[in-house]
């Protein structure tokens, strides 16, 4: 393709954004979610988790590289791809954002990980979007505090800035 063509990338929401689950597992997208979703297009995402602790917003068209992802990976290593796929099955659905900015988090997925009507935290992280119930945040929170200076040591070492 034509450099002059090629859309401009999109640059992600960065940082932390306060967010709720409300008593109908609606979730309400910052604006800064919002805009990210329409300016790449993705209006439909797949909602789910692969580790029983975050959920993980997905735009529909990078599912479907998992999903091939997956299937590649069912002849190398079945197993932890079954399982994997799974999960995500089980807890994951379609969702679409709607007129509000709202999406609709699955109900299994929102009582497994206790979202109902709570507080949670948004951030963007390799396509797609992480969601963070309260008592996930506070673990990886503390973990990073605890690991910071010597993490940031290493990290420095290689190059960081």
């Amino acid at each position: 393709m034509d450099e002059a063509l090629r859309p401009a990338a999109v640059d992600p929401p960065r940082g932390f954004f306060p967010a709720r689950v409300d008593e109908k597992g609606r979730l309400k997208l910052p604006a800064a979610f919002q805009q990210y979703l329409n300016e790449i297009g993705e209006k439909r995402v797949f909602i789910t988790t692969l580790d029983v602790a975050t959920v993980r917003i997905y735009p529909n068209s990078l599912w479907k590289q998992n999903e091939n992802f997956f299937d590649e990976r069912s002849l190398t290593d079945p197993e932890r791809s079954e399982n994997i796929a799974f999960l995500a099955d089980h807890y994951g659905a379609d969702s679409e954002v709607d007129s509000q900015g709202r999406l609709l988090v699955p109900q299994e997925l929102r009582r497994e990980l206790n979202l109902e009507n709570q507080p949670v935290w948004l951030n963007h992280y390799k396509g797609r979007i992480n969601l963070y119930g309260k008592e996930e945040y506070d673990r990886r929170m503390q973990r990073a505090r605890a690991n910071a200076p010597a993490d940031l040591r290493e990290l420095e070492k290689m190059g960081l800035r």
